[in-house]
């Protein structure tokens, strides 16, 4: 078997464990503790919008134990400017990711996989290309930026279509920010993190970034100042 098979399949299998376990440490928290992190994550996400006021981003509903809390979009289009749009993805049947428009909770549909999607207009597979900012779900981040998800790949093609000078972020769990996680060559980097204690942190080797930048709070200072 050629080595690069070789090394895709240990890749693959220590992604598959890896899910697994951060799963059941995401489906172990309690309900207070959840909404505790939802709480800082969205206050996170709200001074980062606030500070940006893009003209589009992009973001999802949350499912399950994610951070962020199911009422993530509302919060974030209220922080929005008025003329602004917060586009949701649409998973499509070959899991590529569409998006739409969010209008509100009434406008949101359950759909396959336990999400709720927009019901409203389909804007293609490259309306991602123009958010000026880009919320990415994930298990865990490491470093470097690599990013886990849960393994059908779709933002990873979704990620392939943002231009590198987008800022692209993970609201992880306090401990999913970890030194290295299993990569694969299709996968895609993102630039910053953002966790309940420390909030939003640059990494080293996402896309558009010199290596060392230094974590920031909400309020653009670096911890430890």
């Amino acid at each position: 078997m050629p080595e690069f098979s070789y090394e895709a399949e240990a890749a693959a299998v220590a992604k598959r464990d890896a899910r697994a376990e951060l799963l059941a440490r995401r489906r172990a928290l309690s309900a207070p503790a959840r909404a505790e992190a939802a709480g800082r994550v969205q206050a996170e996400l709200v001074a980062l919008v606030s500070r940006l006021r893009p003209r589009r981003m992009t973001a999802y509903v949350p499912v399950g134990s994610e951070p962020g809390g199911p009422d993530l979009p509302a919060v974030l289009r209220a922080a929005l400017p008025a003329d602004a749009e917060l586009l949701l993805p649409v998973l499509l049947p070959d899991l590529d990711l569409d998006w739409a428009a969010y209008t509100g909770p009434e406008g949101l549909v359950a759909a396959g996989r336990g999400l709720r999607e927009p019901d409203g207009p389909r804007l293609g597979v490259g309306a991602v290309a123009d958010a000026d900012l880009v919320v990415v779900p994930a298990l865990a981040v490491d470093r470097n930026g690599r990013r886990l998800g849960r393994g059908g790949g779709s933002y990873d093609r979704a990620l392939a279509r943002v231009p590198a000078g987008t800022l692209t972020v993970v609201p992880l769990h306090d401990g999913e920010l970890v030194e290295a996680l299993p990569a694969e060559p299709h996968d895609r980097q993102v630039r910053a993190v953002l966790t309940p204690s420390d909030g939003m942190r640059t990494l080293d080797g996402g896309p558009g970034l010199s290596r060392g930048v230094a974590p920031h709070t909400s309020a653009g200072r670096t911890r430890g100042e």
